[in-house]
């Protein structure tokens, strides 16, 4: 106990630190909340690992459950997931920047110092300005989604239950999460445009990142944007439209997915496949039923993921951006790498190929580690691992089936793909020992 209390003395709490204790500690209250026997419906408790497992999932917004959330969880139980998918959309900062404000409290340099972490800002000027935009953008999105979403299941499921899961649904497509209380996510609703599109543009809207919003509202016009805005958006636009040709493509002769669909549906399918894995785990065909290759794209894309700053994990747009422009430099043989007639720094570039080093290694070891523990094929592993670690939700029905060992290797890696790799090892590693020399250059012979 002398040592813990030690370790925890001299624990210093940086902003990196803060937010990867906070979350784990909503996460944890999460737990205990899920785990009482009202949170089901059959009034037993669901145990403290299933509990952990899906509070998890809501609160790194990621989607993936070990039970059907519509027929298991009592409607206090979906509440609780809901309201953990809107903390952990906005982060838990936010949400305390929430009460302070209005309490009165005066923000601190330490929280400001921290909401710049998790809103991924360059300087502290406006941070507080900025989280009342984020509080504000965020719920009128997601009031307008779940207006436009009422006027499909209000006539089908009546006025109570039909408003319920306007609300629930835009909230969970807005902050990326993917949980449904539907029963078979929007499969039921594969050919109905108002629902497939304004999901799926509720996903993209919540991967596109806050900083992007407040760029478009102040900047009209495409050039007149940030750089930032630039890379995000254009990325952005190149893998949902890229992924929604491949899944045609790949997919137009599956009798399990796409054939027996009109031509209408196709598309919506197609395109909604693609938005989804911006990371939210909804789905209007069967994922389970897939090609490999379909599988495999879907894995690069839920990998790659959404945009810094936003609801969405995986890598970023902007880090995958930055190394293919690096890459392009590199065999046009340009000294700089210039995006949008803007030069990146060394900086940005060290940085990209840190976070996506660290999440390649990071989903390689935990779907080699599952191939110990689980009883599946190693795409559909690899699938799962990808999916927790960009904070998906989709899965190959491997989810509902994994052993306690590999529930919580899961949820660890929901965990760090929701805080972030970079943020991860900033927040837990040593402080860095200032460098008094430098040693001498050498050289090495690569490709």
């Amino acid at each position: 106990m002398k040592l813990i209390k030690k370790y925890l003395n001299r624990l210093e709490l940086n902003p990196p630190r803060v937010l990867a204790l906070g979350f784990g500690a909503l996460i944890l209250f999460g737990a205990l909340l899920l785990n009482l026997p009202i949170a089901t419906k059959t009034g037993e408790s669901i145990g403290f690992i299933n509990s952990l497992f899906t509070s998890a999932s809501a609160v790194c917004v990621t989607g993936l459950v070990v039970v059907n959330t519509a027929e298991y969880w009592s409607l206090f139980g979906q509440i609780v997931i809901i309201i953990l998918i809107q903390m952990g959309g906005l982060g838990f900062t936010t949400m305390a920047t929430i009460v302070a404000l209005l309490l009165g409290k005066k923000i601190t340099l330490k929280e400001r110092l921290i909401i710049k972490e998790q809103l991924n800002q360059e300087t502290m000027s406006g941070l507080v300005k900025l989280t009342r935009y984020v509080i504000f953008s965020t719920f009128l999105i997601e009031g307008i989604g779940a207006l436009l979403l009422s006027t499909r299941f209000i006539p089908k499921f009546g006025l109570n239950k039909g408003i319920w899961f306007s609300i629930f649904h835009a909230i969970s497509a807005f902050c990326n999460a993917g949980f449904d209380i539907i029963g078979d996510s929007i499969a039921p609703f594969v050919g109905d445009f108002i629902i497939n599109i304004t999901i799926g543009f509720l996903i993209i809207i919540g991967g596109l990142g806050f900083t992007v919003y407040i760029d478009i509202s102040r900047n009209k016009g495409f050039k007149k944007l940030s750089l930032h805005s630039k890379l995000v958006i254009t990325i952005t636009a190149i893998l949902v439209i890229g992924g929604m040709l491949v899944f045609f493509m790949t997919e137009k002769n599956n009798p399990d997915t796409l054939l027996n669909l009109t031509g209408k549906e196709r598309v919506l399918a197609s395109f909604f496949q693609s938005a989804i894995t911006r990371t939210a785990g909804f789905y209007s065909v069967d994922i389970s039923k897939l090609y490999d290759t379909t599988v495999f794209i879907m894995i690069i894309l839920m990998y790659i993921g959404g945009s810094p700053g936003s609801t969405a994990g995986g890598i970023k747009t902007t880090t995958f951006g930055t190394i293919l422009f690096t890459t392009i430099a590199v065999i046009k043989g340009d000294k700089d790498v210039v995006v949008f007639n803007k030069r990146l720094s060394q900086d940005i570039i060290n940085r990209s190929l840190a976070i996506a080093s660290i999440g390649l290694i990071l989903v390689i070891s935990v779907s080699v580690l599952l191939t110990l523990t689980e009883e599946a094929t190693f795409l559909d592993l690899l699938f799962e691992t990808t999916s927790a670690f960009g904070t998906v939700g989709l899965t190959r029905g491997v989810t509902p089936n994994l052993s306690d060992v590999g529930k919580l290797i899961i949820t660890l890696t929901m965990y760090a793909g929701r805080v972030g790799p970079l943020t991860m090892a900033f927040a837990f590693a040593q402080r860095q020992k200032p460098v008094l020399y430098r040693h001498s250059e050498g050289n090495i012979m690569v490709g």
